[in-house]
This record gives structure tokens, sequence and C-alpha cells, in this order.
């Protein structure tokens, strides 16, 4: 069974920093596009960051120069570094990824964890 598990998230003030973790079941190395996304109570989720094989990383503009996303193929796992939140940053937050073409590893899905919390307050 294919799994993502995201670790990381908790309460923080205002200013503070968080560092995300999404654990797959299977090697990520062939894997196109990772992504983070998080939905706030009554919002839509909403793509956070994403990063590529080639770790290019894409982020929304309101995390813009303060979340970084990285990848660590060797242990299969996506991070999220969270600094200088903001209360606006609560959210639940899902690690994301979608295969269109099996690789042999990854069956063709959309694959999603159970989410982590991230509660900031000002």
């Amino acid at each position: 069974q294919v799994q993502l598990v995201e670790s990381g998230g908790g309460l923080v003030q205002a200013g503070g920093s968080l560092r995300l973790s999404c654990a797959t079941s299977r090697s990520i190395f062939s894997i196109n596009v990772i992504g983070w996304y998080r939905q706030a109570p009554g919002k839509q989720r909403e793509l956070v960051a994403s990063i590529t094989s080639g770790g290019s990383a894409n982020y929304a503009d309101s995390v813009k120069g303060r979340f970084t996303i990285s990848r660590d193929n060797a242990k299969n796992t996506v991070h999220l570094q969270m600094n200088s939140l903001k209360p606006d940053d609560t959210a639940v937050y899902y690690c994301n990824t979608k295969i269109v073409r099996s690789s042999g590893i990854w069956p063709v899905g959309d694959y999603w964890g159970q989410g982590t919390q991230v509660t900031v307050s000002s």
C-alpha cells in the first residue's frame, strides 16, 4: 500500500518556525512533482509549494521568502521549512503527488497524506 505520512505540525506563536515532513512508503526518486497543500477552515485547499525531481521549487505568493520545500530522495522524504509564520498560515497541511504514468514503483493515482495541523497564534 502506498502511503504518505505528514508530521511536524503544532502550535507556534506568530514569527515562529516549524518544519513539516512527508515520509513516503516507496522511493520518490522517480516522482516528478511532490507538493504541499493546505486547507484552512471554510476555505478551499490551496497549493503552498511544490518541487520537481530536479529540485526546482514553486511557491504560492503568500509564502514566498518564508517557506522552503526540499526533498531527500535517499530518505524518501519531502520537507517544508516554514519561517516567520503568521496566523493566516493556520491550516491543515497535506503532502500530495499525482502519478499519471506508473514507473513500476508507484501505481497511477492521486496520493494524499492524512494531514498535519499547523496553528499560529497571534
